[in-house]
């Protein structure tokens, strides 16, 4: 027997996955079905007659009694064809009943069909299933032609309420009603060439009588038993039963988080889903984290939002994500043009090296810098003014700084090539030096280092205590870090020209240094490299591998590179003082690293044998070879190197005349439009 309930019901939205031109089904459930009860006897076609649900047999009393409904064609058949006529015209709708005597209805509404599929219970526990004309409607797209918003209801004061009833909480919904529901015309039994064996029923109301576990021990050992045949086509009805847009179903704000965890290439495969998966996946800000995860701190043309297509703005933050990974396949595999070609300084050897903005600065000793653009290739400006040769220098914006073996440093304008000041005071070549704000600090061979202000060229500070030639420094503003030949480390401050640490334990000359403010890690002749805590001066960890003179290295966070005259390069994590990559293989630099530079994704480094190679910086894997001098291994080097995204400048020549002195610019822009 039935179970006596109040009516219940509930819309069900099932929409098929990225298929916009699949029919929506609603269904509408109307019944509290226990797990005891039976379907029994297949699904019957309503005969035509008269009366409907709620009315006629069952209306008055009498139980038992099936319903019928007038779908016969000859009944109607010319009011069906009017009312095809004006579909396309016409508003659908659709409604629950239920029969004064309690029996439960369920009712399917198949949006792109032209029925109504409905169940009614009878009182003996059987299931009947009528078929009537659907209402009349102007679109074939849903209840008003438009697809529900996420999280809105049909049951406040909207018209289909006031059809539908009031909503209350439903029964649980078989798979059998949901696949009905969704496959619109489809019947229960799929396979009409073959008919059904006698004992299905009863094998059937044996396992509707069986609880929960009972039922999942029986699949468990029905699929078991089932061939690969089988199982396939249970996946090919049953999987596609559970596909949702749940993107389209989410508030927006919920949509992005959720798409935020996307890489940018699953980002951009989202984006051609549908439309509106589209419109989230141009969301600007959703880009600008996408943007900052890849470095990259400002679009272009933050303000100008390219109209993309009628409805869709083109977001500025993919703009610069898109460029910028166009930028890095240039690098990696792009097409290596002709690279300018800047000539200049006769055959000296450029000693020293700066590229900023579109204006690049080498030194020589042939005792001037020149000033060149790194766009057309020009020499701008030579400076001349110093007396020996050029051995360090520092650019920021417009302002040069040199060091010479002259024992002065010199303050020059880039645009007029006039020297603004010359700083007089150390007592022999200033071999190091290092810009911060308007101040300076250099280091000489007369073992000390003095802070001067570059604006009015006053020195500010001596700083005292090395006991040899000061080799490299670095500045922060706050401390001065220095390294020199008596093997040792300094920690300065400026303002009361004291050391405030002496890093010992180097066993021989320190020939680089980096510091970030927290960590000093300096690099030496003795093979090591050692990482120090600036507070306490305590030596954190002794980076070994390298079999020779640390002769650069660069610090990006908690990532070193080092080079080294042992032709390897080596990436290091110095918060645990582990070697994560050490670049070398076949391809590796068949001479002593020159210089190097790195970026979040790729290494550049050059050598003494005339080649500049590109690295992966999380793999370690050679990329390609960027330069190649023919004169390479028979004199052919390269000194230099200073790259920017989109450029790399290499400063080029040899020790024996086989190669001529010359700065090669190379392009890897890209010009999105």
């Amino acid at each position: 027997m039935a179970r006596s309930a109040e009516v219940e019901l509930v819309l069900v939205s099932l929409a098929l996955f990225s298929n916009t031109d699949a029919p929506a089904v609603f269904v509408f459930s109307a019944q509290v079905v226990a797990e005891e009860e039976d379907v029994s006897g297949p699904w019957e076609p309503e005969r035509s007659g008269k009366g409907s649900p709620g009315s006629g047999p069952e209306a008055d009393g009498s139980s038992g009694q099936r319903v019928q409904e007038p779908v016969s064609s000859t009944v109607c058949g010319e009011q069906e064809q009017e009312e095809e006529e004006e579909e396309e015209e016409e508003e659908g709708s659709c409604y629950s009943e239920e029969g004064e005597d309690g029996s439960n209805v369920y009712f399917y509404y198949t949006i792109g069909e032209r029925w109504i599929d409905y169940l009614q219970r009878t009182e003996d526990g059987g299931l009947l299933r009528h078929v009537r004309p659907k209402m009349k409607r102007k679109s074939e797209n849903g209840l008003d032609g438009r697809a529900l918003s996420p999280g809105k209801k049909l049951c406040k004061g909207s018209e289909y309420s006031r059809t539908l009833g009031p909503c209350m909480p439903s029964p649980t919904t078989t798979f059998g009603d949901l696949r009905n529901a969704k496959a619109g015309q489809a019947r229960r039994r799929r396979i009409p060439s073959v008919a059904p064996p006698p004992e299905l029923q009863d094998w059937l109301r044996t396992f509707q009588r069986w609880s929960g576990p009972e039922k999942l021990l029986a699949l468990d050992e029905l699929i078991d038993r089932c061939e690969p045949s089988q199982i396939k086509y249970m996946m090919q009805v049953i999987e596609p039963q559970f596909q949702r847009d749940f993107i389209s179903l989410l508030p927006k704000e919920l949509a992005l988080y959720v798409l935020s965890f996307l890489e940018p290439r699953d980002l951009l495969r989202a984006a051609q889903t549908c439309r509106y998966w589209r419109v989230l996946a141009e969301d600007n800000l959703l880009w600008r984290e996408k943007c900052r995860e890849e470095g990259i701190e400002e679009p272009l043309n933050l303000r100008k939002r390219r109209l993309l297509s009628p409805g869709f703005m083109y977001s500025p933050w993919k703009f610069a994500f898109m460029r910028q990974h166009k930028i890095d396949m240039n690098w990696r595999s792009g097409e290596l043009k002709a690279p300018k070609v800047l000539k200049g300084h006769d055959d000296h050897v450029i000693t020293c090296l700066q590229f900023c903005g579109n204006r690049i600065v080498s030194g020589s000793d042939d005792n001037t810098l020149k000033v060149w653009s790194a766009v057309t290739g020009e020499c701008v400006q030579t400076l001349v003014g110093h007396t020996g040769g050029v051995w360090s220098s520092q650019m920021r914006d417009s302002i040069v700084i040199s060091g010479s073996t002259d024992r002065t440093l010199k303050v020059w304008n880039a645009d007029t090539g006039e020297c603004v000041h010359t700083l007089y005071g150390h007592t022999s070549t200033v071999r190091c030096m290092h810009l911060h704000g308007n101040r300076v600090v250099s280091g000489s061979r007369d073992a000390t280092l003095r802070l001067w202000d570059i604006e009015t060229g006053q020195c500010l500070h001596v700083l005292m205590g090395h006991v040899a030639a000061v080799r490299c420094v670095q500045y922060d503003g706050h401390k001065v870090v220095s390294g020199a030949y008596d093997y040792t480390v300094k920690v300065w401050d400026p303002e009361s020209e004291s050391c405030t640490h002496t890093l010992q334990g180097h066993t021989n000359r320190v020939y680089s240094l980096q510091f970030d403010g927290t960590h000093i890690v300096s690099g030496s002749l003795d093979t090591s490299i050692r990482v120090w805590d600036v507070e306490s001066g305590n030596c954190l960890h002794t980076l070994m591998g390298h079999q020779s003179l640390t002769s650069g290295m660069e610090l990006r966070d908690n990532i070193l590179v080092s080079g080294n005259a042992d032709s390897t390069v080596k990436i290091w994590d110095i918060k645990t003082g582990q070697c994560l990559q050490t670049l070398q293989g076949p391809s590796k630099h068949q001479s002593a690293v020159t210089c190097l530079q790195f970026s979040s994704k790729f290494v550049v480094t050059s050598s003494d044998d005339g080649t500049v190679k590109l690295w992966d910086l999380k793999t370690g894997e050679f990329v390609r070879n960027l330069v190649a001098l023919e004169s390479g291994g028979s004199g052919g080097v390269v000194w230099r190197i200073r790259a920017s995204n989109t450029k790399l400048v290499c400063a080029v020549g040899s020790r024996n005349g086989t190669e001529e002195t010359k700065l090669l610019v190379l392009d890897f822009d890209v010009d999105l439009k």
